[in-house]
């Protein structure tokens, strides 16, 4: 019980990073619970932990690791919130260092101007420039206002 509780509490905290290395603990962990089960003593227990731990960082994170970099890295066609940057959209609330709301597509989004002295009034065009959660930093666009 001890291990399926040490695997539980390995998955949160793996949660609380952005690692992936403490997972791969916690999967460690339930496969010595299982040889528990089987009834295997404490030095089996330890061994499986650190074999099936070791084994899966070794193998499993440089893949996850490789697929979870930015697609601009990978040099991959951005897609999903990724693919927002260079976007242009329509100022809706007034766009500060701190704040706003513009319009892509029809959707709205928050945003903040990428230089924190710039400021766009409702129905400027801006460029987003960069990606910040779900935020997204904008720029004035060259192009004139709609």
């Amino acid at each position: 019980m001890i291990w399926v509780v040490l695997a539980i509490g390995l998955a949160i905290a793996e949660a609380f990073t952005v690692t992936f290395l403490v997972i791969f603990f916690a999967a460690g962990a339930l496969a010595a619970a299982g040889a528990a089960a089987l009834g295997a003593d404490l030095l089996v227990q330890l061994i499986v932990f650190a074999v099936v731990s070791g084994i899966s960082v070794a193998a499993l994170r440089p893949v996850i690791m490789r697929h979870s970099r930015p697609a601009v890295e990978t040099g991959e066609r951005p897609f999903g919130i990724e693919a927002m940057a260079g976007s242009l959209g329509i100022v809706i609330d007034e766009v500060t260092g701190d704040r706003g709301m513009i319009r892509i597509d029809g959707e709205l989004w928050q945003a903040r101007s990428a230089d924190d002295r710039e400021t766009f009034a409702p129905g400027d065009r801006v460029r987003v420039v960069e990606l910040q959660g779900a935020t997204l930093l904008v720029w004035q666009d060259d192009l004139p206002n709609l």
